[in-house]
């Protein structure tokens, strides 16, 4: 059986690749529990100092697995609870790792695949890459990553972002203070390294894990209460009509109409 996320470590730089390629590296519970399960390797590693995630393929992560969202119009209010803890675990585990978590988009990363480039701490993109929180146009919601979102961009951005569910460039994305760096395809490999390299040798690890620390416990000191909010609010959305509908009209390929 293929793996889902590889992972390898070289000059002290752990690398997570999301290796599901033929499916445009969409999100699905196995591939959740797997990124999950390789940063908690990212993090017990002596070996590793910083974490780059990529993505093998022209595509991040295009979202959630049409199977997979076939999948939810049919589960319990309490099976979609535990989905949605199973979600929020990775983007918490990337978000409270103790070591520098830099993401490399190249193509697209939309919905929940633009979520996982959110909570990352260092964005790297191409000027071809574009991101979206598309989950509003198939009656869904975004609501756990909004809670991480709320901290990069301010209100207005972020209602302008989750409420249109618009796709934008990355040059776009960096205006919004939602990436770092736009970098041409031919040299992302390289600019993402070299960033990472410096930490590694400029900067004590112990040090970046406590101000990463700092960070994220003075911008979001009621972060775990709101995620909770975020799960309820996840799956009560699931067994709404419009889902249903969106995701029925979504899979059929046709136009909703609203």
């Amino acid at each position: 059986m293929k793996n889902l996320v590889l992972y390898s470590v070289e000059d002290r730089i752990a690398t997570i690749t999301i290796n599901r390629p033929e499916k445009r590296n969409a999100l699905n519970p196995d591939l959740v529990k797997a990124l999950t399960n390789a940063f908690i390797q990212a993090e017990e590693d002596d070996l590793a100092k910083v974490v780059v995630l990529n993505a093998n393929g022209g595509t991040f992560s295009a979202g959630a697995d049409l199977e997979y969202l076939q999948q939810l119009q049919y589960n319990t209010f309490e099976e979609n609870v535990a989905d949605s803890n199973n979600l929020k675990k990775l983007f918490t585990t990337i978000y409270y790792l103790p070591k520098v978590v830099i993401a490399q988009v190249e193509g697209h990363a939309i919905a929940g695949g633009c979520g996982l480039a959110t909570i990352c701490d260092i964005v790297f993109a191409t000027p071809e890459s574009n991101f979206g929180y598309t989950e509003v146009k198939i009656g869904f919601v975004p609501a756990i990553v909004s809670c991480f979102l709320m901290q990069k961009v301010n209100e207005t951005i972020a209602k302008e972002i989750l409420l249109t569910g618009k796709i934008f460039h990355a040059e776009q994305a960096l205006k919004y203070n939602l990436i770092n760096f736009v970098t041409n395809s031919s040299e992302i490999h390289l600019k993402v390294r070299e960033f990472a390299l410096s930490l590694c040798k400029e900067s004590s690890g112990n040090s970046l894990m406590i101000t990463k620390q700092l960070i994220n416990q003075t911008t979001k000191p009621l972060l775990e209460k709101t995620l909770e909010t975020a799960i309820q609010i996840n799956a009560r959305v699931r067994e709404s009509e419009d889902f249903k509908k969106g995701i029925a009209s979504f899979l059929n390929k046709e136009k909703i109409n609203w």
